[in-house]
Formats: structure tokens, sequence, C-alpha cells
């Protein structure tokens, strides 16, 4: 099992970010677009608001594996989430999670045409960065010395 501070660094990372691409397959290629998460911790889960006519749903049928990919660039903080999708038109959850960001896609909670997009996390990688200014000095004395840089944290986490 993952160390637990390990895993809590994870879901601040994400609930900070906020915005990811996700990543899935659409037969032998792979398609990412930005998406606007919403966050369970207490279930374990991580949702998003999508529309019907996306193609996402279909997709997701097909295979059910996603990459959410989150980037902090002003910290250099990065995440990789992989989990598995399903789709859902759950109505009360479409109302729980309607939020600003929705009313830029659709008019109403109501609209026939939303749904829901789950994501059950499996494993997490996450890269932290001493900054973007430490870095590029680490980086310039490691290309002078022939070394390779300490650039901070890389940890894979159980979800």
């Amino acid at each position: 099992m993952a160390d637990r501070s390990d895993v809590d660094r994870v879901w601040e990372l994400m609930e900070k970010i906020g915005i990811c691409m996700l990543a899935s397959r659409d037969g032998a290629d792979l398609r990412a677009r930005p998406m606007a998460a919403y966050f369970d911790r207490d279930s374990r889960m991580i949702y998003f608001l999508t529309d019907a006519e996306s193609h996402k749903d279909e997709e997701v049928a097909r295979d059910p594996h996603v990459v959410l990919a989150f980037a902090d660039t002003s910290n250099q903080n990065y995440l990789a989430v992989s989990g598995t999708a399903e789709v859902s038109d759950d109505r009360e959850k479409v109302r729980q999670l309607w939020s600003t960001p929705a009313k830029a896609w659709w008019d109403s909670p109501d609209d026939p045409s939303i749904r829901v997009l789950k994501i059950t996390p499996k494993d997490a990688q996450y890269w932290e960065s001493p900054g973007t200014v430490r870095s590029y000095i680490k980086m310039a004395a490691a290309a002078v010395s022939s070394t390779r840089p300490d650039l901070g944290d890389n940890v894979k986490v159980d979800l």
C-alpha cells in the first residue's frame, strides 16, 4: 500500500491544479483534451461533466482506460493519474457538480446532453521540482559538470 503522505500529496496536487488533459483511446489513436475536474477524495473518485455529443462516451465504452495529466508549470509540479472511466446520465450528480465552469458549455444542469464522466484512479506518478529558476541553475551546473541534475522528487503511488 502507498505511503499515506504520498496519496495525500496526489490529491492535493489534483485539487490545486484542477484542470487536466484527459487522454482516452480512439481506436489505435490517443486523444487528449482539457477538462475541469471535480474531486471526491472520500470516495476516491474524480468526476467531469461532459457532453453526450463529444464522443468520449463511445471511446470509454470501447476502452475505459484513461490518463489524466495535470501540470502546475509555475511551480514545476506535474502529475499523471491512470484509471478507468465510466459515463453515466446521473442527473442528480450533474446537479451536484454544476458550477460556474459548466455554464460556459451548457445553459443549466437540466440540459439533457450533459453526462457525468467518473474516473476510478488506479495509480499516479508525480514530479515535484524546486522551481523553475532553481531547476535551470541545476541543469546548467549539471551540463557543465557532466552530472545529472537533482530536479526534485518523482514518486509513483498506488491509489
